[in-house]
């Protein structure tokens, strides 16, 4: 098992070492800064902090916990039972058992619940890490199942009517101009070329900016020294719009998901990815 000295360590070699980057990066002109960030990924290597924070989601896996004392090995991410490979690239699906629409996360705490009798992980309260914190299981679980699925094309399925519907309500709200700043998704992400500070945008209206977008998250912010999720991007960029808080595993947060790995079909999953 991975201790968490040990990940804390990695994390901060790769924080300085950020830091050091984001310094540099300062200097430069934006024509020099993609290639300062991608000689900082081409020197960290293999070494990409969230291969630790994948071991853990491992352990936790394997771990019996809750009331029912049982692990999240028979947890049906829409592959069968137990089944993890591929598993991310097909999601957000429709879970019959559910009877909706589930991203990644809303499944595991499902599961959480249905096998382990956990009614209140201790995770649901703070799903993400906030400034000091260490991560979080679901984080940790997140990126292990993710990376369980790299090189695998995204292909989130359509056939279900809840899946078309999660598709075109993500539509609509990527494209709604709302909030103080009458700001759409779309006004960050439908054309080429626009960044913000130093992370260029993704122009999600395009298969290959839908793909960049999905395919590398979960990812490891050199900035914060934490792992992110693509729910947390949802939450982010909500609440950079200045929108009320979008809730985890919300029918918001899962239908803006649908939009963009549907979008994002037979882009092959990177993650977990490394970010400014």
């Amino acid at each position: 098992m991975r201790t968490p000295i040990r990940v804390a360590i990695a994390r901060a070699a790769a924080t300085i070492l950020g830091a050091g980057l984001l310094t540099l990066v300062s200097w430069t002109g934006v024509s020099a800064q993609d290639d300062t960030f991608s000689q900082y990924r081409e020197m960290m290597g293999d070494d990409n902090p969230a291969i630790f924070v994948s071991e853990e989601g491992g352990d936790f896996w394997l771990q019996a916990r809750g009331p029912q004392q049982a692990s999240l090995e028979q947890c049906d991410l829409g592959l069968g039972p137990g089944v993890v490979q591929g598993a991310y690239a097909q999601l957000p699906r429709y879970f019959d058992d559910a009877g909706r629409v589930m991203d990644l996360e809303a499944r595991l705490v499902f599961c959480m619940a249905q096998l382990q009798g956990r009614t209140e992980p201790e995770d649901l309260g703070k799903p993400y890490s906030g400034p000091g914190d260490m991560g979080t299981e679901l984080e940790a679980l997140a990126t292990y199942i993710a990376e369980q699925s790299q090189g695998t094309p995204l292909a989130l399925p359509q056939a279900h009517a809840r899946e078309a519907a999660a598709y075109s309500l993500g539509e609509d709200i990527f494209f709604r101009r709302q909030g103080p700043y009458d700001f759409s998704c779309a006004s960050c992400h439908r054309q080429d070329g626009l960044r913000i500070r130093l992370q260029e945008l993704p122009n999600i209206t395009t298969s290959e900016g839908s793909g960049f977008a999905y395919s590398s998250w979960p990812a490891y912010r050199v900035s914060q020294g934490l792992v992110r999720t693509l729910g947390w991007r949802m939450q982010n960029c909500a609440r950079q719009q200045r929108l009320p808080q979008l809730q985890p595993g919300s029918e918001a947060s899962v239908a803006l998901q649908v939009f963009i790995g549907v979008n994002a079909a037979g882009s092959e999953m990177a993650a977990p990815g490394m970010k400014r």
